[in-house]
């Protein structure tokens, strides 16, 4: 056997996803489901009146795992057909029921149907890690729901929030994927036993032009694959609309991991927030103070590859000819298993994250502080008027003490010493007496706290019941 280190293999499954999506992608996963989807046809087949017997069937049920990949492959480059390839392997496995596999199926029967299968098992694997990802965050949140912080518009400090209100609009995108992913789930259905063009020709000519039949079967097969229902029109293939619209809902997933991965490297320059740090991890080979926010940053490359990915189902669907074309077939065996392996490492990741964010409300108290006095200029204004002073005398007071506060940080790197200048003011005196609660931080958050228990309340935690039972669990990272 070849030394694995000797050819490039995908980071994704060498280096960072979970064992239960790699091996959703897998070729054992895809070929054991080819061999059942055979299986399942020939079942119902026999229900309906044809010649298959129990003993074939029984075969073919034993040998549903026992693949030959070597000799697949070796079929595959003599006859260049992956599917008649397997065919034939799983016939030699099974030398009784051979004549009746694949019987009156076109490939993409076994193709197409197990591609839905495992984009539907994909979806119920990264369900729960979503939901896991919302639950640690919505902890976060109501911890943290009346710690007052900068708030920024433009990167530009503007009026305060708090910090469990910002990790809200992280939750409300996240809330969001996971409403889209479970429509998504909920509205996959079966390609189902529709033959060469989907006209179901060859079993209407199998059941001797028998359309009940035809139609038993359809719904047979799509009831043991585990679908409700089955797509009634198709080419030859289910339509790549399917493709686009589940990596679509993928993507908007990715967008909103880079999203907050961003804020949360934003955060960690200004030393307000960090992701978890190991006591051994090395920041920089260079730099040994350093803490990078490495997982953010991961999280952020790879939400990145996973938008980029639906650009493929764009196209793919975009371009298929009449009932079909092959040009979708190279494309989808990458950015399908892409796509899912891809959120499948963001989800793992960005659980970790959430479950060892600091805060450093020092810090935070600081930042506040140094900007506090400007915003609370308005608040001052209104409480000299409510002792008789003039509107626009005490505007003028305080823009002349602002600007001279403005030149203390900006010219010469100080601190903010405009609430310093306000208590040194005579003018000032009638409001010193409330000048520290009308600078109290919380005063300037507004409804911040009680819109984030709001929130959790109507929108998370309902959410989050269906996967009340898989919620536990931590989460370690490869690498």
């Amino acid at each position: 056997m070849a030394d694995i280190h000797s050819k490039y293999r995908s980071p994704l499954t060498s280096r960072y996803a979970s064992p239960e999506m790699a091996y959703n992608f897998s070729d054992m996963k895809k070929f054991s489901t080819w061999r059942r989807l055979w299986l399942y046809l020939a079942q119902v087949e026999k229900e309906l009146g044809l010649n298959i017997t129990d003993e074939q069937l029984t075969e073919m049920e034993a040998n549903l795992e026992n693949i030959d990949f070597a000799a697949a492959a070796a079929e595959e480059k003599k006859c260049r057909h992956d599917v008649m390839a397997h065919v034939k392997t799983f016939g030699m496995c099974c030398p009784s029921a051979s004549g009746i596999i694949h019987l009156g199926a076109t490939s993409c029967y076994v193709g197409d149907n197990t591609d839905l299968i495992v984009m539907r098992d994909g979806l119920d694997i990264l369900l729960p890690k979503v939901a896991r990802c919302i639950d640690r965050l919505s902890r976060f949140a109501e911890e943290h729901r009346n710690l007052p912080t900068l708030g920024y518009t433009h990167f530009q400090p503007a009026q305060l929030t708090t910090v469990g209100k910002r990790a809200c609009l992280w939750l409300q995108d996240m809330v969001t994927d996971l409403a889209n992913l479970e429509r998504a789930r909920k509205s996959l259905r079966f390609r189902g036993v529709k033959g060469t063009t989907g006209t179901q020709a060859s079993f209407l000519q199998l059941f001797e032009g028998d359309h009940d039949k035809v139609e038993k079967l359809d719904v047979g097969v799509t009831a043991k694959a585990g679908f409700e229902r089955a797509y009634i029109i198709t080419g030859q293939t289910y339509p790549r609309k399917v493709d686009l619209a589940v990596l679509s809902d993928l993507a908007s997933l990715g967008s909103s991991i880079h999203k907050m991965a961003t804020d949360i490297r934003l955060l960690a320059n200004h030393k307000e927030i960090e992701e978890p740090f190991e006591k051994d991890q090395i920041g920089s080979s260079a730099m040994a103070y350093k803490r990078n926010p490495m997982r953010s940053e991961r999280c952020c490359s790879l939400a990145r590859h996973l938008m980029a990915l639906v650009a493929n189902a764009q196209q793919t669907n975009a371009t298929q000819w009449l009932e079909r074309t092959l040009d979708d077939s190279a494309n989808r065996r990458i950015s399908i298993p892409e796509a899912f392996l891809t959120a499948d490492v963001l989800l793992s990741t960005l659980q970790n994250v959430c479950e060892g964010l600091v805060v450093y409300p020092k810090v935070i108290e600081r930042h506040v502080l140094q900007e506090l006095p400007f915003m609370a200029t308005e608040s001052i204004i209104m409480e000299m008027v409510k002792t008789g002073a003039s509107r626009q005398e005490c505007h003028e007071q305080i823009r002349v003490l602002s600007q001279e506060a403005a030149a203390q940080v900006k010219q010469h790197g100080k601190d903010n010493d405009l609430v310093e200048r306000i208590r040194s003011s005579e003018y000032f005196a009638p409001v010193l007496p409330r000048l520290d609660a009308i600078l109290d931080p919380v005063t300037f958050t507004g409804r911040a706290k009680e819109q984030v228990e709001r929130f959790l309340s109507e929108e998370v935690r309902p959410c989050l019941e269906p996967y009340r039972k898989q919620l536990d669990g931590t989460v370690t990272l490869n690498i």
